[in-house]
């Protein structure tokens, strides 16, 4: 962009390629810092938009090399919703406020066109040239007799052809609703106004087809995140409009129907700002997938350790932990019956584009002691080695105090920046992240929810 001082920082380099819609691109951006004055990381730092969407705030070469002269590669992948034209693909390159050198920098780019569901890589037909009308004149006599052979078989295609369409429609809506009927007994739910063992009143219904689109037929380009439910998926529904995660359920998993179907009827009546919000599920030719909103920070695991993104301000961390803390409480005391999580975990907590903390997988979510008397639930110990309370693990008595000891080692991650459990020889097994055993006393944990 040039060196001509801070005026930079209000320019942007823009670059557009043209493009076909409906088609799924990967860009390739290579860099390589060859400024010998550019010697250590945030002096030149800047921001990457790819079609109008903040792909990193934080492109910082020598950050990612951490030396000079060396090169690195970064890839993103980018959906063009169906247009009957040509569009362009837009790059957007604009320096950071807070870097000491107000300029941006690429060595090359690549975009790689990824075919769709169908398996083609056709764009659609260009539009078909304008034809002018030819008029020919004939005599009035032949004219008369032409029309009168004619007459007959265009009055048969004016009428024909629409009786003809309209049995085509009607025996394809007969075996449509033949197929549905069926669809309906095989997963348990209704087509009609019966009642449903899933709750589409309540949350969106998507197809398979749809989800096949959003995804590009589930394409590992489009991998956000793995869990024990199975792979995430980075899509966009609604004509490429909203960005989506779609987690879908793996063959191999310890999860399946149950936690499906309990999860949804958790999230499809649960409302806070600290809770992930279920969009909508697909139940349908053995697949079992749930729809939610996209956070765009990932997890909070993905900012404590094993990681090269920048370390997270303890102010930050303070105001995550708070709103973990807020969204458990409201599943606590804010709803008719009591949730437990069960699985409370740094890897459960998602974080969305202005850092905004939310409480996700709720597949082994279950209500809470109902009665007065009832002080907890007799229930099979499930949920996660390390964050697991050992009065739970040990007698199998579950309460909402379960989630706090959780919780309680969550805020130890945050505060030290190390994972739960290390396994090595010398310990023989699994250790908690302060190297004691895995009993440790949940009023220190109890303590922490309190203070914060």
């Amino acid at each position: 962009m040039g060196t001509n001082g801070s005026n930079n920082i209000k320019n942007n380099i823009t670059w557009h390629f043209a493009v076909d819609s409906g088609f799924t691109y990967l860009i390739r951006l290579y860099f390589c810092e060859l400024n010998p004055r550019i010697d250590d990381a945030g002096i030149l730092r800047f921001s990457i938009f790819i079609q109008d969407q903040l792909a990193t705030d934080w492109a910082d070469v020598f950050l990612w090399t951490q030396n000079w002269g060396v090169p690195v590669v970064r890839e993103y992948v980018v959906i063009i919703s169906e247009n009957p034209k040509k569009v362009n693909l837009s790059l957007k390159m604009h320096p950071h406020p807070r870097s000491m050198v107000p300029d941006t920098q690429i060595n090359a780019i690549e975009i790689f066109k990824i075919s769709n569901y169908k398996g083609s890589l056709a764009g659609p037909n260009p539009d078909p040239p304008t034809q002018t009308a030819v008029v020919t004149h004939q005599d009035s006599n032949k004219k008369i007799g032409v029309s009168k052979k004619t007459l007959p078989a265009v009055m048969g295609a004016v009428f024909g052809v629409p009786l003809l369409t309209l049995f085509i429609v009607a025996f394809f809506l007969v075996k449509r609703k033949k197929y549905i009927a069926v669809e309906s007994k095989k997963h348990g739910t209704s087509g009609g106004g019966g009642s449903s063992s899933l709750p589409s009143n309540l949350c969106r219904h998507f197809s398979i087809s749809e989800i096949i689109a959003a995804t590009n037929n589930f394409d590992e380009l489009f991998v956000v995140g793995v869990g024990g439910f199975g792979n995430v998926y980075k899509g966009y529904i609604d004509d490429g409009s909203t960005p989506v995660a779609i987690k879908r359920l793996k063959s191999d998993s310890q999860q399946g129907l149950n936690e499906f179907m309990n999860e949804i009827e958790m999230l499809s009546q649960l409302r806070h700002l600290h809770l992930v919000s279920l969009i909508g599920y697909c139940y349908e030719s053995n697949e079992m997938i749930l729809v939610y909103d996209f956070m765009d920070r990932g997890t909070l695991r993905d900012h404590l350790y094993y990681t090269e993104k920048p370390s997270l301000p303890w102010k930050k961390r303070v105001e995550i932990c708070i709103g973990v803390a807020q969204g458990l409480h409201y599943l606590h005391t804010g709803v008719k019956q009591v949730i437990i999580h069960r699985d409370v975990k740094s890897s459960n907590i998602l974080l969305d584009e202005k850092w905004v903390a939310k409480v996700s997988d709720f597949g082994l979510s279950r209500i809470g002691p109902t009665g007065i008397s009832m002080s907890h639930v007799n229930t099979q110990v499930k949920g996660s080695i390390g964050y697991l309370d050992p009065e739970y693990y040990k007698r199998q008595r579950l309460t909402e105090k379960s989630d706090v000891y959780s919780f309680g080692v969550v805020l130890l991650e945050v505060l030290c920046g190390r994972q739960p459990l290390v396994t090595g020889r010398r310990s023989n097994g699994y250790q908690l992240l302060n190297g004691r055993s895995i009993a440790m006393r949940r009023d220190v944990c109890v303590r922490l929810w309190i203070l914060h």
